[in-house]
């Protein structure tokens, strides 16, 4: 077999041109072809994405560039520069295919960046970084160390997640993306502090710039999501299903020019604060904003593009960050009378579709996307896609979107910490790509977001639609007691023990055979699954907790037929759970269950003529059970039932020892709670039956679990 070393060696040296641009490979297929083949294209591959990445630090007048921060908020080039290639290394020892380090300290302070997390988050702290030629040797040895593994590492076809080819992918795909990143800090960096280089050669093209206008988009359906078996590399967040029918609506047949956005910073646009959000006004405020980012203005306007500064293209695209795309698109609202908002990921997903967009093939891109043409942007009617242009490439183009996991979204153990730092609802979706975005980011499929005050090479694109943009269920619930019970309630099983709060459920809907199943009460209801499979039966269910932090992941069940949380695993390691009613079978109960926040010793006087109430391990946490007992009685119909479950725990951290019900001695005997609830219960209630004990599971790791009996007894209320 030919090296796949010397190959790539020789394919790096003679790099065909595209447009001008150094030729940046397509991410490559990971199935079909000969094993051989595979190994070759992978190995160009990766030599094309470390030596581009390499090259483009030649950006940098000299040594001092390395080290000067261009934004306060992140590391200097230094970092990310040795940062790509520390993470070959790190993740190919988490993989367990690599035997040993190459560098320990480069890879420790290297490993972990620093993102534009908030817009003041500031960040003073200081680093004894390397110097720039011990940092070139380490890149050769780990150019070399890899290329190593790749000719000699076994392969069978398809890569997929299981693969242990998958880490090799992966870290060229994470070097594509910060190839892009770092041409922004290049961008933003001192003008002295930069030099332009022919392999990344800037548009010249400009001229007027066209006028928009809106063209109608049909609706349709969209239907996103890749499978694990795709011949393409993803991250985590692309992963999954989605389906949803897309109301008609216009969108802007161009991007926004700088032309355009001009109307809107002469207008006053930048100092009037009704047209910002509160968070966009609040940065606006902070950073002085007065216009774009790159734009200056020296005897006129001027734009700073990646090495250089030029007069003012007027026909490119405004490159802008979420919340100035927002502030316009408030403004132009204002300006015509139609509603003008930014595309949702789902609205754009169906203009690509209408438009006719197609994946990138070897040929030269119809776009301004892969480096394939400039190193900068271009006029934003030069690439057409179907009416529109620029429906992909140029710049990224921000959306309405909060990223969000979809359905059957799972982590990759060797990068868990991709995208799930992003599921804040604080992190909007960019799609389409830029003039430097390349592999994995041109695919369509591709789910990338960024902070909404973050500068990117991008910008936007307006639609008009009455149909409003609502926030996906993005948010996992990182409380460790919310995630202990959401697991608890929606989640595995363990031991063989059946889940607790449906084995409850199931008892009282068999206990309420032949009885009315109008109204049902799960008081302590926690996050609801009882009160979900109650209103099986139940034609109504209110769950009442005292915690709003339980009932709020309930409303969120009940909302979204989905809750998502973090579940521990060892110390600070979690896992990513989604739990949906659709895979429990209870979707379509959703609309009789009500949550609410409330106190069991001090109800509303709404919440009463109920069939059935049950009350699941709360009676040795109430702080006057006695108290509560008594009022349950008056709202219960007759001939209905009370389900006490309780392991009897009394403490005194919830309830005075002068109001136990039970557990203690009396008149120099034994009294049980089961004694006291018959004393407390006699005079309006029966007992059904025995008692029983019903076993439960609390998982806290996954080394660590709480097996409890709770006791379980049926009340049947007397006739008034």
């Amino acid at each position: 077999m030919t090296s796949p070393m010397k190959n790539a060696q020789s394919h790096a040296e003679s790099s065909a041109t595209l447009g001008g641009s150094l030729a940046l490979r397509r991410t490559p297929k990971l199935n079909g072809g000969s094993v051989d083949d595979k190994r070759k294209e992978i190995a160009l591959y990766f030599t094309n994405t470390f030596d581009t990445y390499t090259g483009l630090f030649d950006c940098l007048v000299d040594d001092a560039g390395f080290y000067q921060k261009p934004i306060p908020l992140r590391h200097p080039p230094i970092f990310y520069f040795g940062h790509t290639a520390t993470f070959f290394i790190n993740k190919l020892l988490l993989a367990k295919l690599i035997p040993e380090r190459i560098d320990a300290h480069m890879e420790s302070i290297f490993a972990v960046g620093v993102d534009e997390m908030s817009w003041d988050d500031l960040s003073e702290e200081s680093y004894d970084w390397p110097s720039v030629s011990d940092v070139k040797d380490y890149r050769a040895k780990v150019r070399a160390n890899v290329l190593k593994l790749i000719e000699s590492l076994p392969l069978s076809l398809p890569i997929n997640w299981q693969s242990q080819w998958w880490p090799i992918i992966m870290g060229i795909e994470h070097e594509r993306i910060h190839f892009e990143t770092s041409s922004v800090l290049i961008r933003q960096h001192d003008l002295a502090r930069v030099c332009s280089q022919p392999q990344f050669p800037a548009c010249t093209d400009t001229g007027a710039a066209p006028k928009n206008k809106l063209i109608t988009v049909a609706a349709g359906l969209v239907s996103i999501g890749k499978s694990h078996d795709d011949e393409y590399y993803g991250w985590d967040s692309e992963y999954g299903e989605h389906e949803v029918e897309v109301d008609e609506f216009k969108a802007s047949q161009y991007l926004v020019s700088n032309q355009e956005f001009l109307e809107f910073v002469e207008a006053g646009g930048y100092q009037q604060d009704k047209h910002w959000s509160d968070e966009g006004r609040m940065w606006r405020e902070f950073t002085e904003a007065k216009h774009p980012t790159f734009w200056r203005r020296q005897n006129g306007w001027r734009l700073r593009l990646m090495t250089e500064e030029v007069d003012m293209p007027w026909d490119w695209p405004a490159e802008v960050n979420y919340h100035e795309s927002k502030a316009f698109c408030e403004w132009k609202s204002e300006q015509t009378g139609q509603l003008i908002r930014m595309p949702t990921e789902d609205e754009w997903y169906r203009l690509c579709s209408v438009a006719g967009v197609k994946e990138l093939d070897n040929n030269l891109a119809s776009a301004n996307l892969h480096l394939d043409h400039h190193a900068s942007s271009c006029p934003v009617n030069q690439y057409q896609h179907g009416e529109w242009f620029d429906v992909v490439g140029n710049v990224w183009q921000w959306t309405e979107t909060p990223i969000y996991p979809f359905d059957h979204f799972k982590v990759h153990p060797l990068y868990d910490d991709f995208t799930t730092p992003t599921f804040d609802g604080k992190h909007n979706l960019i799609k389409g790509g830029s003039w430097i975005s390349s592999g994995n980011e041109t695919r369509l499929s591709a789910r990338y977001a960024f902070r909404r005050h973050f500068s990117q090479h991008a910008g936007f694109r307006y639609i008009a639609s009455n149909t409003e943009a609502v926030d996906p269920n993005a948010y996992y619930e990182s409380n460790r007691l919310l995630s202990e019970y959401a697991e608890f309630h929606f989640g595995d099983s363990n031991f063989g023990v059946e889940n607790f709060p449906k084995a409850l459920a199931d008892i009282a809907l068999e206990a309420m055979q032949g009885k009315p199943s109008g109204k049902a009460l799960d008081l302590g209801c926690a996050c609801g699954r009882a009160s979900f499979e109650l209103a099986r039966e139940f034609d109504k269910v209110d769950g009442i907790d005292f915690s709003a932090n339980f009932t709020r992941l309930g409303v969120k069940m009940a909302e979204h037929g989905a809750v998502r949380y973090a579940r521990t695993e060892e110390g600070e390691l979690v896992s990513y759970h989604t739990r949906t009613l659709e895979n429990l079978g209870l979707e379509t109960y959703a609309s009789r269950v009500s949550f609410h926040q409330g106190d069991a010793c001090n109800l509303k006087p709404q919440f009463t003529a109920y069939d059935l109430v049950l009350a699941a391990n709360l009676i040795d946490r109430l702080y006057q059970p006695k108290v509560f007992l008594k009022d349950i009685a008056e709202r219960i119909n007759d001939g209905g039932l009370l389900i006490i479950a309780s392991p009897y725990t009394w403490l005194e951290e919830h309830t005075p020892k002068d109001e136990w019900i039970g557990g203690f001695k009396k008149d120099g005997e034994n009294y049980t709670t089961l004694d006291g609830l018959k004393e407390q219960l006699s005079s309006h209630f029966k007992l059904v039956g025995e008692p029983r004990k019903v076993s439960f599971v609390i998982r806290e790791t996954q080394h660590k679990f709480q097996h409890t009996l709770s006791e379980l007894t049926i009340w049947e209320r007397l006739p008034r």
